[in-house]
């Protein structure tokens, strides 16, 4: 048995933000960037630690995987992946670092 996922709150608010952005230019793009969001968080119950460490954090059980040019951001903790953000790649991590 693998490890659980949870998404908090606030990564479900990026994950909305993210999808209503993308969908003013491309509906079909949108379904990839998302589906390929989900079935990346979806991974992590049999390989959560497949994730790099997030550098600006330097915390082993911070991670983050890309999708297209998003940052999938979690924490794994006592047999839980815990999806914390889903923000762009280029974006400064800022507040999103209160969230660990």
């Amino acid at each position: 048995m693998g490890f659980q996922v949870e998404r908090s709150s606030e990564a479900l608010a990026d994950l909305e933000s993210i999808t209503e952005y993308i969908a003013r230019d491309s509906a079909v793009y949108t379904r990839a960037v998302v589906e390929s969001i989900l079935e990346t968080a979806e991974s992590l119950d049999e390989f959560p630690f497949r994730g790099r460490t997030v550098p600006e954090l330097n915390q082993e059980s911070v991670r983050e995987r890309f999708v297209y040019s998003y940052r999938v951001i979690y924490r794994v903790q006592n047999g839980t992946a815990t999806i914390a953000a889903v923000v762009h790649g280029k974006r400064m991590l800022g507040t999103v670092s209160e969230r660990f």
